[in-house]
């Protein structure tokens, strides 16, 4: 029995497949239609671009490619890899061709990928630097050992937690392009967790911060999510930006001291030597 591709592979023809089988559908007069809008007004953003069904049955298949398109995006396909990608769909949705083997290019598959992973981190990684580097020469920043620069918007003058306590806090999430990826604020009830708990990041810089404080914190990848990342939404080798405010400290309980080591057993006694054999007596 032929044995199923990996959910990352038979995504890749989903990418280019549902996207530019669409762009293929809709068809050149379309992008005439978006190319030239009628007189006095502008064009809405993206228009020509994306192509998003105006019925919800068809919205639910269209989401089915963003879903699979944002586990490939590690291989970061040109525009000609994603056409070679699309035939191999629309070839797989007809049956496939008789002989062909995908699994025969799995290693090859991931070798592209991890050469595209690393790539793209490596890029993330000299973004985030960058990012980090102009932060740090904002007024009130410092930056620690580990590289993770702290701004102080609002300086607090409660209490400052420990590696041990909870802390209350409003948050906002975003990658260094502004992409929102996890916030708080939007979600309107603050969050309540151990410092412990949490990435290196914040485990390290909210000790920094003083109840009723707010201060923007970039954190480089080696103390967030590292090069693999928080796929789909957060890439491998991000430096993520966060606004903190803390709210409220909870002393924590200090971790429990390490049980004393057992007493080594007594040795056994020696077992006593056996006697000596007498000697024979000498014949006369």
């Amino acid at each position: 029995m032929k044995r199923a591709l990996p959910l990352v592979l038979i995504a890749a023809g989903s990418l280019a497949g549902l996207a530019t089988a669409a762009l293929a559908a809709d068809g050149k007069a379309a992008e005439a239609k978006a190319a030239a809008p009628a007189a006095g007004k502008a064009a809405a953003p993206g228009a020509g671009k994306w192509h998003v069904p105006a019925a919800d049955p068809d919205k639910a298949l269209y989401a089915i490619g963003q879903i699979l398109a944002g586990q490939l995006k590690t291989f970061s396909l040109t525009p000609q890899e994603a056409a070679k990608v699309t035939t191999g769909f629309t070839d797989a949705l007809a049956g496939g061709p008789p002989g062909f083997t995908p699994d025969t290019y799995k290693s090859q598959i991931m070798a592209l990928q991890a050469d595209r992973a690393g790539k793209l981190v490596a890029k993330a990684k000299a973004e985030g630097l960058t990012v980090r580097e102009r932060a740090a020469k904002a007024p009130n920043t410092e930056t620690t050992a580990q590289g993770i620069v702290i701004t102080t918007l609002e300086a607090g003058q409660g209490a400052s937690p420990g590696a041990d306590d909870s802390v209350k806090v409003h948050y906002e999430g975003k990658l260094v392009n502004g992409t929102v990826f996890d916030s708080s604020l939007q979600r309107g009830q603050p969050a309540t967790f151990k410092l412990a708990g949490v990435v290196p990041c914040w485990t390290l810089a909210l000790q920094h911060m003083h109840v009723g404080g707010k201060a923007r914190i970039y954190c480089p990848s080696e103390t967030a999510y590292g090069d693999r990342g928080a796929m789909p939404t957060i890439p491998g080798g991000a430096t993520l930006v966060f606004e903190v405010q803390l709210l409220d400290v909870t002393a924590g309980e200090p971790a429990a001291p390490a049980a004393p080591a057992a007493p080594a057993a007594p040795a056994a006694p020696a077992a006593p030597a056996a006697p000596a054999t007498p000697a024979s007596p000498t014949a006369h």
